[in-house]
């Protein structure tokens, strides 16, 4: 999906997606920077891991947030440099959460006010089955750093992210989840049957329609006091 809106010609993805020049933020090169990191010390210097066991999975749950706190970071050195950063470019941030490791609930309200202000959540939605199903076929041993080719082993992408809490976090409100008193505009797009991988023309047309939508869920949205007024 992100593949399509950077190749996508910049006119029609501002005018069809809402979109400017996409900039891709997403945690999984830093996560892998630290196994990388932890395999260098414990083979190459002999010295204690120090963000994973010999398993690869974090050694302290919090690490997870450490990453959405990153992604912060990254976001504010962004605006720092640029500061008509949002004129021309688009934010995209990408991460998954399962319940393991503290869910959408703890990860989101990690992300930092001035980021949150701003954001608008797509949630793609696939069953646990299709998830792994994906995660087999993109596999690529030969480049497990790839952002589009990397995987987890069918036990550990059960355990990390079988369970996910999206559904009860956003029962309360159709359109909005509140994070600190910031209510964020959200939608989901449904993907079991696949479309960005096996249909560039549905993906295409169901991305349009759920980005309008959000466009007008962000247009619209509440103020921190207009959702208390009304709480």
């Amino acid at each position: 999906m992100i593949a399509f809106l950077k190749t996508t010609p910049s006119d029609i993805r501002a005018r069809e997606y809402r979109i400017a020049n996409p900039d891709v933020i997403d945690d999984f090169p830093m996560l892998w920077t630290w196994f990388e990191e932890d395999h260098i010390l414990s083979t190459v210097l002999e010295r204690p891991r120090i963000h994973t066991d010999d398993a690869g999975y974090f050694k302290h749950d919090d690490l997870w947030h450490l990453l959405i706190e990153r992604i912060s970071l990254e976001y504010h050195k962004r605006l720092r440099d640029d500061p008509a950063y949002h004129d021309h470019t688009t934010a995209i941030v990408e991460f998954a959460r399962g319940s393991e490791h503290g869910g959408y609930v703890q990860a989101l309200g990690h992300l930092s006010d001035d980021l949150l202000s701003r954001a608008a959540i797509l949630y793609v939605h696939v069953s646990f089955e299709e998830s792994l199903r994906k995660n087999r076929r993109r596999y690529n041993p030969e480049r497990p750093d790839s952002i589009l080719e990397h995987g987890l082993p069918d036990d550990k992408l059960a355990r990390l992210y079988r369970d996910d809490d999206w559904n009860t976090f956003s029962a309360p409100d159709p359109e909005y989840v509140t994070i600190r008193s910031i209510g964020v505009p959200y939608v989901v797009f449904e993907n079991e049957d696949d479309v960005t991988t096996n249909s560039t023309d549905l993906m295409a047309s169901r991305l349009r329609s759920v980005l309008e939508r959000l466009w007008e869920l962000q247009r619209r949205r509440p103020t921190p006091s207009e959702r208390k007024s009304t709480a």
